[in-house]
């Protein structure tokens, strides 16, 4: 599976630069390569995030969440998330799951990876603990 060199760029990016708050990737199937599919403005939210992922097909996508320490530091992490829903096709799934470390290795950076089957596993409260 190829990786477009816009998935890298625009990690760097957000990593560096803190353009955006979230970036979903999407397989092109045809292509044999991961693209972006879709950029979040830093002013979006993580509801903004979540609804920005399909409810049945799988994509891998990428969240810089903001926090406070319980010292009172502000904190951010970087998120890989593999949003890979029960109702995405069988074949797709596959294509994901094999891809996954492949793909999460041209991304420099990431600090916390979840897995995520349906929205609940990958609410802010999960987040929120997987920051800490």
């Amino acid at each position: 599976m190829a990786v477009h060199d816009d998935c890298k760029l625009k990690f760097l990016e957000l990593k560096a630069k803190r353009t955006y708050r979230f970036i979903v990737y999407k397989i092109e199937e045809k292509q044999k390569q991961v693209i972006v599919e879709k950029l979040g403005e830093p002013a979006q939210s993580y509801e903004d995030f979540t609804a920005s992922l399909p409810a049945d097909e799988c994509r891998y996508a990428v969240y810089d969440f903001d926090f406070v320490t319980e010292e009172n530091v502000q904190k951010s992490r970087i998120f890989f998330i593999a949003w890979s829903p029960d109702t995405s096709r069988v074949r797709s799934k596959m294509i994901y799951a094999s891809s996954k470390d492949r793909f999460k290795r041209e991304l420099d950076g990431i600090q916390v990876e979840l897995q995520a089957t349906d929205p609940t596993e990958m609410g802010l409260d999960v987040i929120k603990s997987r920051a800490s």
